[in-house]
């Protein structure tokens, strides 16, 4: 989302063509802004974020194919190119209105750079030589930059480090600077207010606000009033913005408490904090203007919303979105769940349970325990199709916040380092044992599914048999060892934060590893994979799915031509859908088992 004085605008994804488009709200309703056929979204870091960006009188933009910046006209939606940087990509892009420019991450096959591109599309490097660029700032005045680092081998969420600089008439940096913490650190979303910097850290243990003054040498960094939570997700695109100073004084922040995020106002005199919009389980995009906040929206019952608040009065206004789906129908609600830490596991595992539809059966349900991917990511109560599609047809699913997921502050996040294939599989098990042995689910028809990284973990789990009935794995990884000669330069550093140093833990790794331990998968197995995947890539599937064959356990595979790393074609995601219920239920009719409930 981004906003200036040609109005509001947000990217929204069409499943009828596939496409990312531009939309606008400028008072009498959305309407779409891009033209159609034009498709917006940034590679950088594989993962892109920051793919528009407003300006006084049209929207920066940059479009899929090509990765160059275009103009869209706010009144006229016309679209002409900016940039021409033949093997390059653009993202995180933010205004400089001082300057009547933008400041983006431009990208090559050497390295990033932190560039502003000017009215015209010319490109001027601003900084380069360290490994990743992300969020950069301007100060009100456009006299100060702020923007955050990291080297490899770290992933932002690992270790990152704040940078400011002066800006000279011509915009050109001077008196650059690095901002160290007071602590091991990762930062994240520098914002000026005014000419006060605010940046969030976690070296107290939570992604918490602190104001970072600095000397030529030296820094200092004061941490503003907020409770002992994270107050931001783990940083996997660029542009994120969950803090935002407040026209009037005061900022809007987010945080996340037991894996539900929270939308807080907190006044400039230091009086006591405001919830705002409590009915809404994730807030993502703040942005302020004139004397309104807006933010995208996500609700258990509602589907994705724009809104607009108004700090002064707490009035709410949905924009765009919003609607309730499934009309006429009801809507299983999330119950969050929490299994408590044991001697030998001092951290909780956190969750939400979703119970079967209108069920009148006795005996306790089929049960879908979901891993995420990321892994270093989280789950959040709000509205899934898939999950209500599954409640629908008598099943209970457990979405998992394993050990490494955010929004449980820095140690629980930090908990999978060299642990990955064996801390979440642990906690997907104990989450199944805490479920079953209250009788919400039937440990005998329990069935572990994960995408990307997800699907690794569920494999870890058959392959250390867990107790699970069956197990799908959607696009996901089977061979660590391979995956990390193969993966992009963002990531390559984060298989061996997961596992360690593979010279050092051969031993690990290979343990660690499903493919090599197909025969101790005794139980039934589904894969999903497209053909067109660059993240996790065919090979890992197809190999995994071999292993099996070769151990006398074949695996339904379904492969899907045209997709790639998260399949987006409708028709795709409905035929996953019809295989895994299939899948599911043949597995779930066992002869002491009822199955009356599986509608």
């Amino acid at each position: 989302m981004t906003v200036s004085a040609a109005g509001l605008f947000w990217l929204d994804f069409n499943p009828d063509t596939g496409d990312t488009e531009l939309w606008q709200y400028a008072g009498k309703g959305p309407r779409r802004l891009s033209a159609s056929g034009t498709s917006i979204r940034s590679a950088v870091n594989g993962y892109g974020g920051g793919a528009a960006c407003a300006m006084a009188d049209g929207v920066l933009v940059v479009e899929a194919t090509s990765q160059q910046i275009l103009r869209i006209d706010s009144a006229s939606g016309q679209t002409r190119p900016m940039t021409a940087c033949a093997g390059a990509c653009f993202g995180g892009l933010v205004a400089d209105p001082v300057r009547q420019r933008a400041l983006a991450v431009r990208e090559t096959a050497d390295g990033q750079q932190l560039v502003a591109v000017d009215g015209s599309g010319a490109v001027t490097v601003l900084h380069q030589g360290l490994d990743f660029y992300s969020a950069p700032a301007v100060s009100d005045s456009g006299r100060r930059l702020a923007w955050v680092s990291w080297r490899l081998p770290d992933m932002p969420w690992v270790a990152s480090q704040l940078w400011v600089a002066d800006l000279d008439d011509r915009g050109r940096l001077a008196q650059v600077r690095s901002c160290v913490a007071p602590g091991p650190a990762a930062v994240q979303q520098p914002v000026f207010n005014g000419e006060q910097l605010v940046v969030l850290a976690d070296h107290l243990g939570w992604w918490q606000p602190f104001a970072v003054t600095h000397s030529a040498d030296s820094s200092a960094w004061q941490a503003l009033p907020c409770p002992a939570l994270d107050h931001a997700s783990a940083p996997w695109q660029l542009a994120e913005s969950h803090s935002q100073p407040l026209p009037g004084g005061g900022w809007a922040r987010v945080c996340y408490r037991e894996g539900r995020g929270e939308l807080w106002l907190w006044p400039a005199d230091g009086g006591q904090a405001v919830r705002l919009a409590p009915e809404y389980g994730d807030f993502r995009s703040l942005q302020c203007y004139g004397d309104g906040l807006y933010c995208i929206a996500r609700s258990a019952s509602r589907l994705d919303a724009v809104l607009r608040l108004t700090p002064s009065t707490g009035e709410l206004a949905v924009l765009a979105g919003g609607e309730r789906p499934l009309a006429g129908r009801s809507i299983v609600p999330p119950e969050p769940f929490v299994v408590p830490p044991a001697p030998a596991q001092p951290l909780a595992v956190h969750g939400f349970l979703y119970r079967p539809w209108q069920s009148g059966a006795t005996a306790p349900p089929p049960l879908i325990l979901l891993a995420h991917g990321g892994p270093t990511s989280a789950v959040y109560p709000v509205f899934n199709p898939q999950i209500q599609f599954w409640c629908s047809h008598g099943f209970a699913v457990a979405e998992v916040n394993y050990r490494g997921s955010t929004g449980f502050g820095r140690d629980f996040r930090m908990a999978l380092a060299e642990q990955w294939g064996d801390a979440e599989v642990e906690d997907m098990g104990r989450a199944l044992e805490y479920l079953a042995s209250a009788g919400l689910g039937d440990r005998r028809r329990s069935f572990i599914q994960g995408r990307s990284s997800g699907g690794y973990t569920a494999l870890m789990a058959m392959v250390r048999g867990l107790g699970f009935r069956a197990g799908a794995s959607l696009f996901g990884v089977s061979d660590p060892r391979r995956l990390r000669a193969q993966t992009h330069r963002f990531e390559s550093g984060y298989l061996d934060w997961l596992l360690g140093d593979p010279g050092q833990q051969a031993a690990r790794w290979q343990q660690r590893t499903p493919a090599l331990h197909a025969s101790r998968i005794g139980q039934p197995m589904i894969f999903f994979q497209g053909e067109q995947d660059k993240v996790v890539v065919p090979e890992q599937t197809r190999s995994m799915a071999a292993a099996m064959a070769e151990a006398g356990n074949p695996p339904e595979v379904h492969w899907f031509a045209s997709e790639g790393h998260g399949f987006r074609q409708p028709e795709t995601q409905a035929a996953m859908m019809e295989a895994l219920l299939a899948f599911y239920q043949r597995q779930s009719h066992l002869a002491d088992a009822a199955a009356g409930n599986l509608r």
